[in-house]
């Protein structure tokens, strides 16, 4: 046979070839990352994981929903925006997991579901093994406090489309739930009392605005900010607080179908506490929150300070000090207080759920009606910040 082209694997003049390492693929860099993640990933399994790390897929005995009379599977995905940007600034990657899990499993407990197991996606210019594997360790150190196996992953490695330090991440989970402790907007009643869990920080959401704010103001991550008590990019770093385990603590104390009950969650992340809060309550009910129940944290007065950022945007972007949201019935109220801040979770009693009558004020950024597609109930904020 002739042909005038190269035959396959010529090399056109170049006797050493072309190599996938030469491409910028390190596959031994690859192995020797997972050698290193291998202990806290395996950390975070239990008698329900099946096999180890490395295999296709991650295997998991759901043998217990025998015992459920109508098991309802919750699922949830989601990443961490650009507050990688920061960790990688700062070469510090054994954080950013908790926020990856905190992401994911704290949407999944908003209805009361326990998040089983999770698998997670690294994608990055250069493998280096040991930046990885903090990753991965950040995210099985969150599992652990979550109650959640970490059962899989995948590391992909992109040379041209990604730079030698830049990653990304992104996660998945699936929990379950019966379907008669299904947590929701259906179970929300007027007379009900919200309560608000307090934030570690800026949590994952709002990092677009954070650094183009920080930028034009010209300030250095290693700036000592003596309102923070550290030094700006260690306040950024902050991790996610991940509530699943309190969360599904009390529920389980106030079952659903009791007087003293646990009604839904709301988890405050992107659209701040009023959008995500309408998404769990029923049309033609409105949760009136009291501003003056908390106290701004520190970072978000510097942020609004810094960058004159009106108040409207702040709460419709930043979680202002309040991750998760806890609905109870009025007779629950104070006991849930006292359980979450027993638990080290500092918490409040913030507002009450009313009947949304038509001498409420229904316009302007202080009432918000639906969000994210769901025609739901309402949020009134009152007052201002203590």
């Amino acid at each position: 046979m002739t042909s005038a082209s190269p035959a396959a694997g010529s090399t056109s003049g170049n006797a050493a070839g072309i190599t996938y390492a030469a491409a910028g693929v390190d596959v031994e860099a690859g192995d020797r990352a997972v050698e290193l993640m291998k202990g806290a990933v395996k950390a975070t399994h239990n008698s329900s994981v099946l096999g180890g790390v490395g295999g296709f897929a991650g295997l998991y005995d759901v043998s217990k929903l025998l015992t459920y009379k109508r098991p309802l599977l919750a699922t949830s995905t989601d990443g961490v925006g650009t507050k990688v940007a920061i960790a990688q600034a700062m070469d510090i990657h054994d954080t950013i997991g908790f926020d990856l899990v905190g992401m994911v499993v704290d949407d999944i407990v908003v209805v009361g579901a326990e998040p089983l197991f999770m698998t997670d996606y690294i994608a990055c210019g250069k493998v280096v093994p040991e930046r990885i594997a903090d990753i991965v360790r950040g995210i099985a150190a969150a599992c652990s406090v979550a109650g959640t196996a970490l059962v899989g992953g995948e590391t992909a490695e992109h040379p041209g489309l990604l730079g030698e330090q830049e990653y990304d991440v992104a996660g998945a989970a699936t929990g379950v739930v019966e379907a008669s402790e299904l947590l929701g907007p259906e179970r929300v009643r007027a007379g009900d009392v919200v309560i608000g869990m307090a934030s570690s920080g800026l949590h994952s959401n709002g990092y677009s605005l954070v650094r183009r704010v920080i930028n034009h103001a010209g300030w250095a991550l290693d700036r000592q900010v003596s309102e923070l008590g550290r030094t700006l990019g260690e306040e950024l770093l902050e991790p996610t607080r991940v509530y699943a385990a309190d969360c599904l603590d009390l529920a389980r104390a106030f079952p659903v179908n009791s007087a003293n009950a646990v009604h839904g969650f709301s988890h405050v992340t992107g659209g701040g506490l009023a959008a995500n809060l309408a998404r769990v309550l029923p049309q033609g009910l409105v949760a009136t929150v009291d501003r003056a129940t908390w106290e701004l944290p520190a970072i978000f007065k510097l942020v609004s300070e810094l960058g004159n950022v009106p108040l409207a945007d702040l709460e419709r972007t930043l979680n202002l000090g309040v991750g998760m949201v806890a609905i109870v019935s009025a007779e629950a109220a104070d006991a849930a207080v006292a359980r979450l801040n027993d638990r080290g979770l500092p918490s409040w009693v913030m507002g009450t759920v009313t009947e949304d009558s038509d001498s409420i004020l229904k316009s302007g950024p202080d009432y918000v009606q639906g969000a994210k597609g769901v025609d739901g109930g309402a949020v009134r904020l009152v007052n201002g910040y203590a």
